[in-house]
């Protein structure tokens, strides 16, 4: 543990990793709290695996277009937000099983972005940290646009807390009082899906959902009204993703791993404890 902070105090990417573990945090608890609300986890889950199609397409671009501007994170906001509203409109408009829909975006994101990275000369190491997270990779230019899609995600989520409020748990009564559902709902849809977005480059998008979900878990169990949760998750997430960097910097471990198999053990030793207690 030493050994972490004095390598904190001189080293940039450690300090970048950290801000951007922070900074994904309050996102996570704050747009989490709806998801686990509104019972959205599986749609979180469908856009954070359409993401690696647009990150693929953008580093293709990227090196074999030309388009020198576009990063991966570009792509990856654009897929995740194109994602949510089909899944969106779906849901509202379409008589198609939504679950089939997402099913199918899961899986054709996933594999757009494999046939493009296939096709992009070299190989980046950046796109596999996006797979499966290494925010020890986090640039100065993708740290400043996590912060403004922070900005934007935490921001609206208060702004719109009552209406999201509304149409996360009794959507009948905001429809009568003249609340227009859908357009809140797709919203709440976007916002999550940039969110999905931050918490790629802590945890990588194969683990993205565990992050999203179970700080949100654990805080239910001690508060209940929504802003309580949303404080309190946002809280543990930032606790979890710099606890992840200082456990595993010493035996050179995937932060992003370590802090997923730290949330699963809270969420665990919270659930047996209160368990425990109550059958004494």
């Amino acid at each position: 543990m030493t050994e972490f902070f004095q390598a904190l105090a001189g080293n940039a990417l450690l300090q970048n990793a950290l801000l951007a573990g922070v900074i994904a945090s309050v996102a996570c608890g704050v747009m989490g709290s709806y998801v686990v609300a509104r019972r959205i986890t599986y749609i979180a889950g469908g856009v954070a695996h359409c993401v690696l199609g647009g990150m693929g397409a953008a580093r293709y671009l990227n090196v074999v277009g030309g388009w020198t501007w576009l990063q991966p994170l570009h792509g990856a906001i654009f897929a995740a937000l194109l994602a949510a509203g089909i899944i969106g409109w779906v849901s509202q408009r379409s008589k198609e099983r939504e679950d089939t829909v997402i099913s199918a975006l899961w899986a054709i994101g996933m594999a757009v972005g494999v046939l493009f990275i296939a096709k992009t000369p070299g190989y980046y190491e950046d796109l596999m940290s996006y797979l499966f997270g290494n925010v020890l990779l986090v640039s100065g230019q993708q740290l400043r646009l996590i912060v403004l899609l922070d900005v934007v995600v935490v921001g609206l989520g208060l702004l719109l807390y009552n209406p999201f409020l509304a149409v996360c748990f009794d959507q009948e009564f905001a429809r009568l009082r003249g609340l227009n559902v859908e357009l809140y709902y797709l919203l709440l849809l976007g916002l999550t899906a940039l969110t999905v977005v931050v918490l790629v480059t802590v945890v990588g998008l194969v683990m993205v959902i565990a992050l999203l979900t179970l700080p949100v878990a654990v805080a239910g169990h001690f508060v209940h009204r929504l802003w309580h949760v949303m404080l309190l998750s946002c809280l543990l997430s930032a606790a979890l993703t710099a606890g992840g960097l200082m456990v595993s910097y010493g035996p050179d471990l995937p932060p992003g791993a370590v802090t997923i198999v730290l949330a699963g053990g809270l969420y665990l030793l919270v659930l047996c404890g209160r368990r425990l207690i109550r059958a004494f």
